[in-house]
């Protein structure tokens, strides 16, 4: 009894975690993190990343991140390297709308000549051995890796499907708040744009009134009006969230 039991109380949570993926219901990149955490606990998985698909050699990892969990130690040793780029997974999944399972040796790099050059030594997380990858693609055709990392088995049969439902869900949910990004521009001007900017390259208020060519105290009106409009509680909070919505 026990046994034919299980499989139903699974098939139930899994159409609980599915109804919670409504695009409709997520709004904010806090509620989606919280989803993704749920997603990662329940399929037995400890890390995962989000990432624009890499499209040029001279693009770093940490410029492609939409959502992770991973170390930052680990994004910072990705960056300096270039590995993912290179990266046999980002290879694999280009080739096919399958997922893609396996363990460290998707991470190597693959070079010109075809063969693997080893980055092991940047995966020691021993939460991080195993993964499984998806390509997915937003409404307007735009590529973007979601991989999960763990030390469990493969999935498989009905789980893999669930698994993959449910991922295709959050990602719809992801795009979302890309609409949401979109609106916020809309509301930003051209100028509280460039001052969110030139502020994310390291610029203070009055650097930036010279290369505006106008005065600190408008530049900083320029800052509170941003910062309102993004729902931000000070500059650096709105300097995050207009790069996590790529308005800057």
């Amino acid at each position: 009894m026990k046994e034919s039991s299980e499989p139903a109380s699974r098939r139930e949570a899994d159409d609980d975690m599915l109804s919670e993926f409504d695009p409709a219901s997520v709004r904010t990149e806090y509620e989606l993190l919280h989803l993704m955490r749920r997603l990662v606990a329940r399929y037995r998985f400890s890390r995962f990343v989000i990432a624009r698909l890499p499209l040029a050699e001279q693009q770093r990892f940490s410029e492609r991140l939409v959502l992770s969990n991973w170390p930052v130690e680990l994004v910072r040793q990705y960056d300096a390297s270039g590995a993912f780029q290179a990266s046999v997974l980002v290879e694999r999944l280009r080739q096919t709308k399958l997922p893609v399972v396996g363990g460290a040796e998707l991470l190597d790099i693959t070079r010109k000549d075809g063969e693997a050059l080893s980055v092991r030594h940047l995966q020691a997380h021993t939460d991080m051995t195993r993964h499984f990858a998806l390509l997915l693609h937003t409404t307007y055709g735009e590529p973007f890796v979601v991989m999960l990392s763990g030390t469990r088995e493969e999935p498989v049969g009905t789980e893999c499907a669930m698994l993959y439902l449910t991922l295709v869900r959050l990602f719809e949910c992801l795009e979302r708040t890309f609409d949401t990004g979109s609106v916020a521009r809309e509301k930003l001007s051209s100028r509280e744009i460039e001052c969110l900017r030139w502020a994310a390259a390291g610029k203070s208020s009055d650097e930036i009134a010279i290369i505006l060519g106008i005065s600190a105290y408008t530049v900083s009106s320029y800052f509170k009006s941003a910062t309102r409009k993004l729902d931000a509680v000070n500059r650096m909070q709105a300097i995050a969230r207009a790069m996590r919505m790529k308005l800057i």
